[in-house]
């Protein structure tokens, strides 16, 4: 029984490797296509600019700023990682504190790799300060990145939920903002998903362990 359990212990892992991985893949792919057909954006990316150009609204205005706050600068490259470090290794799952930095900081890396290769521009009626290069969206994928690092370390379904939720809300921030175009946030979504889950692919036997450590114990019958 244990050699058949170690090996779909393998196969489920190598399934996590070839998925991140062919998600990243996508993610390059999507951003060559972009480079190579030059300044001009895809029809969806102008349609949505556009649509959102026409919506105006104070409460979203302030909305999308906060998510601005939260998802990237100082904030969210170094206080939410190591916030989210910390509070694992408080509850005693070092492991997964480093998954979750690992993860984090890889994601970032890809990300800054990307842009600085395709090098896209972002849209001309952009309303807040961003770093060089649109394509990925950065809080986009760092957004994905913590999502798919939530349900890993804590596989529940509202947990996913509100991970997806909350990718949504930052996608729909960032073109609001007229930071990135559509297409930008679908490029931070693959990358993000994909590091995570490659990194994930490394880490799966110890996060294992320790969740199954972490769980609580049966209740006595004595």
């Amino acid at each position: 029984m244990e050699p058949a359990r170690t090996s779909l212990r393998m196969s489920s892992r190598a399934a996590v490797f070839v998925v991140g991985g062919l998600l990243i893949a996508a993610s390059c792919l999507l951003g060559a296509w972009i480079f190579i057909r030059g300044v001009e954006p895809f029809a969806i990316d102008t349609w949505w600019n556009d649509v959102l150009a026409a919506w105006v609204s104070p409460f979203m205005l302030g909305f999308s700023q906060v998510m601005n706050f939260l998802g990237g600068g100082w904030f969210g490259t170094l206080a939410v990682p190591l916030g989210g470090a910390v509070a694992l290794i408080l509850v005693k799952r070092p492991w997964s504190a480093a998954y979750f930095l690992t993860a984090e900081t890889a994601t970032a890396g890809c990300v800054q790799l990307l842009k600085h290769a395709f090098g896209r521009a972002r849209p001309e009626d952009i309303i807040v300060v961003s770093d060089y290069g649109s394509y990925p969206s950065g809080h986009v994928a760092n957004a994905t990145t913590i999502a798919v690092a939530a349900v890993t370390l804590f596989p529940r379904l509202w947990v996913a939920v509100v991970g997806a939720t909350w990718v949504l809300l930052m996608a729909l921030s960032r073109t609001y903002l007229h930071a990135h175009w559509l297409s930008d946030t679908l490029g931070g979504m693959l990358v993000g998903a994909g590091t995570a889950l490659v990194v994930a692919g490394f880490f799966a036997t110890v996060i294992a362990r320790e969740r199954v450590d972490a769980a609580p114990a049966p209740p006595s019958l004595g």
